[in-house]
């Protein structure tokens, strides 16, 4: 099976809109609206379809055959597991994966909720058949919606008190050799407060103009090889020495980059707890395991 190439991609979406008269635009937003992103085989076509009403393509879903052979098709309005964002209220979605690899990732949006997605300065105009936008034109696509913000002192400090009280948290469940819930709070609520102030560092050394990228995608492009060596080292193996490892690695990580942002900005880093936590860590890793009572003294 040979791929089909861009053109023969963008040619298909423009013209299934151009036959059917209840499509009234066309747009795109993602990575290809990003002039800052460099071109790849694996870009998704993240693409809205501008309609009247989006009741009458709900009745038969079948009508999404019209894209090609499809590997898995998701249609999250219509889950209940994974339900979409809230944000995304009023339009209903269609993630197509073909089975020669192009994606389309197809967002039907109705003309009254229109303005709620036309936000994202990544929104770019494709095709508007029947002039929606002839009055009120979209700027020109940029990241501007992603460009990661100066945080204020309290969501700087925010942050570090999650992290460092989730840390805390931790150290019973490594204590416990319960190590999938250790992996699951390091990656589920410890990175996250590790990716924020990431994001933030970054911003400081580029006058907060550039965008990190979801889930940490451009990192390699803005840290420093060695900052971004050491973030790579927090991804720890599964067994529990292991964890500990990368916990301290993670630890470390968070301290420098934080103090770094604090020195940017003006703020005042949160010392005592770092320092608090690190020693109540260390003394629960070599705590034994029939001990009665956390501190003894």
């Amino acid at each position: 099976m040979t791929s089909r190439s861009e053109a023969e991609m963008m040619d298909l979406i423009l013209s299934v809109a151009a036959k059917d008269p209840r499509i009234l635009a066309v747009l795109q937003d993602g990575s290809r609206s990003n002039p800052h992103v460099t071109p790849d085989i694996f870009q998704d076509f993240d693409i809205i379809y501008v309609v009247e009403d989006i009741t009458p393509f709900l009745r038969d879903h079948s009508w999404v055959d019209v894209f090609g052979e499809r590997m898995i098709l998701q249609m999250p309005e219509d889950m209940e597991l994974y339900p979409p964002a809230p944000e995304l209220e009023g339009a209903f979605s269609y993630l197509l994966q073909f089975k020669d690899g192009n994606r389309i990732d197809l967002m039907m949006v109705p003309l009254a909720k229109l303005s709620a997605f036309t936000e994202d300065s990544l929104c770019k105009v494709l095709w508007d058949k029947t002039h929606v936008f002839s009055d009120a034109p979209l700027p020109p696509a940029s990241d501007a919606s992603y460009i990661v913000k100066k945080p204020s002192e309290r969501s700087y400090i925010d942050c570090c008190n999650e992290f460092w009280y989730t840390n805390a948290g931790l150290a019973k469940g490594l204590w416990r050799e319960e190590a999938v819930l250790a992996k699951e709070l390091i990656n589920q609520v410890v990175r996250g407060a590790l990716m924020q102030m990431m994001n933030w560092y970054i911003g400081c050394r580029y006058h907060f103009a550039v965008n990190p990228g979801k889930l940490g995608k451009y990192y390699q492009r803005y840290l420093e090889p060695e900052v971004y060596d050491k973030f790579m080292a927090t991804y720890g193996e599964g067994d529990l020495q292991s964890i500990w490892q990368s916990v301290y690695t993670t630890m470390d990580l968070f301290s420098d980059v934080a103090r770094l942002v604090a020195k940017q900005l003006g703020y005042t880093y949160p010392q005592d707890w770092d320092a608090n936590v690190r020693a109540y860590m260390q003394h629960v890793q070599l705590l034994p395991k029939d001990a009665a009572r956390i501190y003894s003294h």
